[in-house]
């Protein structure tokens, strides 16, 4: 009984934090993204590919975690995008307070899109709220159809499922019907986008997605007079 007393405590310490960085995204109108997948599913390529779009459109920062290296910020960072990198040490997910003190770490002047890459995980980021606005989980074909099956809460709480690496498909034993319908009869109103970040097939319907969410939220913005 303790220790879940003890993990209680801690969820409610991190939605007071996760609180408050969503009243900092919506004082300044940013779109915040917390990006959730398996490790090899494509979440550092797709952000690679999402950037390549939107960038001249839309100020864009990212935060990455990773239990430990800077390899992906330093793939961001190239791009000419504000990153950091949270190392972990063994933490299985990023939680309010990571993001917090990142945030601390931006220039947020100017930035209209967020994107947060979770750690490489199924299970417990899926716990955690970040202050975001999005949740969103990418798999992949690679990675096989039982994913929705075998991890409900993660297919559960997102508001977007990213099924990358679609040009594998004739290379794997991937039921995509099945993917789709185990998805479905968790999460009912997902965004679904079947896709490739190596290729760009599909892209551009994740792109207008995303970009219409953004133009929303300036206009929430707005019309709140800040």
């Amino acid at each position: 009984m303790q220790q879940v007393k003890l993990v209680a405590d801690m969820l409610d310490a991190n939605s007071q934090l996760a609180g408050q960085n969503r009243k900092l995204f919506e004082e300044r109108g940013i779109l915040s993204v917390n990006l959730m997948g398996c490790p090899g599913s494509g979440k550092t390529a797709l952000l690679e590919r999402t950037i390549e779009k939107l960038g001249k459109s839309y100020g864009i920062a990212v935060i990455l975690g990773d239990i430990f290296t800077t390899r992906d910020a330093d793939r961001i960072s190239s791009l000419g995008v504000q990153s950091v990198q949270i190392n972990t040490r063994g933490a299985r997910n990023l939680d309010a307070g990571m993001v917090g003190r990142a945030m601390q770490k931006l220039n947020l002047e100017g930035v209209d899109l967020l994107f947060i890459e979770n750690v490489g995980n199924l299970v417990c980021p899926a716990e955690f709220d970040l202050g975001e606005d999005t949740k969103a989980v990418v798999a992949s074909v690679a990675g096989g159809h039982d994913k929705p099956a075998k991890y409900p809460l993660m297919f559960s709480e997102c508001r977007v499922v990213i099924l990358n690496k679609l040009d594998l498909l004739p290379h794997v034993d991937f039921d995509m019907s099945r993917f789709i319908s185990d998805v479905r009869k968790l999460n009912p109103p997902v965004q679904f986008f079947p896709l490739s970040a190596r290729t760009g097939e599909g892209m551009d319907e994740w792109v207008k997605w995303l970009g219409d969410r953004v133009k929303n939220k300036a206009r929430q913005l707005s019309f709140r007079g800040f």
